[in-house]
């Protein structure tokens, strides 16, 4: 479902888009990232492998988090932290950290777009400002798609996470854009449909897996299950 609201989308000229889980399916992304690092620990590091499973990693990383509530949004520095502590639990040298990140981060960059997303790219791209804007760690130059963006902002990069207003305000600020003139596109209703709408701007709710809305949050004006509708709404 998404509504005709015209006179709304005549004053867009910025389309910020969230990419996880709006861009690609996050949870096969992660899990083939973390079966790679766990294949790279056993032929490197293989006393890692003889102490951990892939779920202990990941429950290290999550106790990790926890250590650093004021650094919960930076997922880099968090999974920087977790390959150091493994490397001291297992009797290896801290600086294996650097190399893990790497093997991880290339594999979390083997994305598999989701159909529609490059030709929606492109043809939004064409009448429209794009800014990427996530809480994750994904790289867009490594993907491939840092060509359709004019902007792409990470929370580790801004210093805050959505949905703090303080990641929107930010954007629109580094960007030279007001919050009326922006349609915010993403899979989560709260960071990306609630969070945006209070600063005053236009929002997207894109509802891949139909999905029940919040109960607790005033309901989307637009709900799309992939990107085609809207590139045909701001562009008609």
């Amino acid at each position: 479902m998404i509504s005709s609201d015209t006179d709304t989308m005549r004053h867009i000229t910025t389309v910020i888009l969230d990419l996880d889980d709006t861009l690609w399916d996050l949870p096969l992304v992660i899990s083939h990232a973390e079966q790679v690092i766990y294949a790279w620990f056993s032929e490197e590091y293989p006393r890692i492998n003889e102490r951990f499973s892939i779920a202990d990693l990941r429950g290290l990383r999550e106790n990790i988090a926890l250590e650093h509530p004021t650094q919960d949004h930076d997922l880099i520095f968090l999974r920087e932290q977790t390959y150091r502590r493994l490397a001291q639990m297992c009797g290896y040298d801290e600086s294996l950290y650097a190399e893990a990140l790497a093997v991880f981060q290339r594999a979390r960059n083997e994305v598999t777009l989701y159909t529609d997303v490059e030709p929606a790219l492109r043809s939004l791209s064409q009448s429209h400002r794009l800014l990427a804007l996530t809480n994750g760690n994904a790289d867009l130059s490594a993907i491939g798609l840092d060509v359709f963006f004019d902007g792409i902002y990470t929370a580790r990069d801004l210093g805050w996470a959505k949905p703090d207003p303080k990641v929107f305000l930010a954007v629109c600020k580094h960007a030279g854009v007001e919050p009326g003139e922006v349609l915010h596109v993403g899979d989560d209703p709260r960071n990306d449909v609630d969070a945006p709408r209070a600063m005053g701007m236009a929002a997207v709710w894109v509802n891949r897996r139909d999905r029940v809305w919040p109960a607790d949050l005033e309901l989307p004006v637009h709900e799309i299950s992939d990107l085609t509708p809207l590139a045909v709404m701001l562009n008609s």
